[in-house]
């Protein structure tokens, strides 16, 4: 028997942009449902960000106990190397996915949001069925947000396999390959690649531009493949991938590309990781019986999530770049919002991107460059974290890290903030607070920072813009 729900919301997808909606929602008093098929916590908490930065931090700390063995380090001598065990390891990422999700759904629960377990369905713009395990579960909605997120992007040349995997994959090998090829050093490429090679398997990128991350200039990424060749790291770059061959249990793959000459080369490794992009989860839900207009291969909406259909709304990566949790969070919220009566609309100056790769990449804003396309002249200064105390105090100063201001020449606004360092994600909050927020350099300059921290590059980057930073 079918059961019936009314309600004033229905949200697709408890990810980072539907389970903050439907808080938002519970929060300001509409009646809502979330359908998720999965655990609450979508792509980025259960098989992206969290747990990705989960195995770098086991990465990082596993290398870090390996420096003090032999001559030791830092006055601390580790007798013999540290033992890796990858089930435990993958164990200890899944506790903190678990714990999470608990946590999610426990504050669904907590704003009154009823949670249907199961893959919707729609047969208009306002109705769907859910397949349940304890029936199947019809809907009416008057308001609906779409938030299905993406997937990782699978290329037919080369299909997944035991040993073709995806970055999902990835994050759940019980055992360390001796040899890991990742086709792409793209930020999620770079992150799994650089992991595992602090782990002990060798690491071999495949990649089809001309530089790494290409998200950012090649003077931020310089201290990155600074680290790559420093640890015998192969990037191939401007090459193609083009046919795989898996071998079998044990056995790895066998990899067929071309380099930049068109010269075709094989390599095999234990593992051949896929990361060559995501692609918006528009497949499956009856997406078509919707009357939403397309963008390519994204949902369009216009500036406060709105599709062509009257009351259907989508946010995250359904919608475009940029595919990152925090502007689907933030898309969520204000849709929430607005169907409650708010006026709201997505219009922000900057969305922080971070990269945590070794060392940490940050961009918030426009380069010089862009700004150059635009017709607007620019004032940029960086300064290095080997000239900070506190980078020193924590052997973060070395790895040619620094933060570089751009703000416009005529009133000094700054308009971008980009970092390379260890722990430079920390500091992009406050990167993107003064962007947001229209601050120039000389608040920036003027804004006392507590000594010793990382962030008083940012003071120091802001007075050097303006030509006369303290220490350099």
């Amino acid at each position: 028997m079918t059961n019936l729900v009314s309600c004033k919301v229905l949200i697709v997808g408890a990810g980072p942009g539907g389970y903050v909606a439907a808080i938002r929602a519970g929060q300001l008093g509409l009646d809502t449902v979330i359908v998720e098929g999965d655990r609450a916590g979508g792509t980025c908490l259960i098989r992206g960000c969290i747990p990705s930065k989960a195995l770098i931090h086991a990465a990082s700390r596993f290398e870090e106990i390996n420096a003090h063995t032999g001559d030791g380090k830092l006055g601390i001598l580790v007798p013999q190397p540290a033992q890796l065990d990858m089930p435990k390891l993958i164990d200890w990422k899944d506790s903190i996915v678990a714990r999470l999700s608990s946590g999610v759904e426990a504050l669904l629960k907590k704003n009154k949001v009823k949670q249907i377990k199961g893959w919707a369905n729609f047969s208009d713009a306002k109705n769907c069925t859910v397949d349940t395990a304890e029936g199947v579960v019809s809907i009416k909605a008057e308001h609906v947000i779409l938030a299905t997120g993406s997937t990782a992007t699978e290329l037919p040349f080369l299909p997944y396999s035991e040993n073709v995997i995806s970055s999902t994959q990835a994050l759940d090998q019980n055992e360390l390959p001796n040899h890991l090829v990742v086709i792409g050093a793209g930020y999620i490429g770079l992150e799994m690649g650089i992991a595992y090679r602090k782990l002990g398997a060798k690491v071999t990128f495949i990649e089809g531009m001309d530089s790494i991350v290409p998200l950012f200039d090649k003077e931020l990424t310089k201290p990155v493949t600074t680290w790559l060749k420093k640890h015998n790291v192969d990037i191939e770059y401007s090459a193609r991938a083009q046919s795989v061959v898996d071998h079998g249990t044990g056995e790895g793959a066998t990899l067929t590309y071309t380099d930049k000459k068109g010269i075709e080369h094989s390599i095999h490794g234990d593992k051949i990781l896929v990361t060559v992009g995501r692609r918006p989860n528009t497949q499956g839900y009856g997406l078509e019986n919707m009357c939403v207009d397309m963008n390519g291969a994204f949902v369009k909406v216009d500036k406060q999530c709105r599709t062509a259909m009257k009351n259907v709304w989508a946010i995250g990566d359904l919608v475009g770049e940029p595919m990152l949790a925090h502007k689907a969070s933030a898309q969520g919220e204000m849709v929430a919002e607005i169907i409650s009566g708010l006026k709201r609309e997505f219009n922000p100056t900057v969305i922080p991107a971070v990269c945590f790769t070794e060392p940490e990449l940050v961009g918030v804003g426009i380069t010089a460059a862009e700004a150059k396309l635009q017709g607007t002249e620019t004032l940029v200064g960086k300064f290095p974290f080997a000239a900070i105390g506190k980078a020193l105090a924590m052997e973060a100063g070395n790895d040619g890290g620094f933060v570089r201001i751009t703000a416009r020449k005529d009133n000094h606004v700054v308009i971008g903030i980009h970092a390379v360092g260890a722990h430079v994600a920390e500091l992009s909050n406050q990167f993107a607070t003064a962007i947001e927020m229209g601050a120039r350099l000389e608040d920036l300059a003027n804004t006392i920072h507590v000594h010793p921290t990382l962030g008083e590059a940012t003071m120091e980057a802001a007075m050097s813009t303006l030509g006369h930073a303290i220490h350099m």
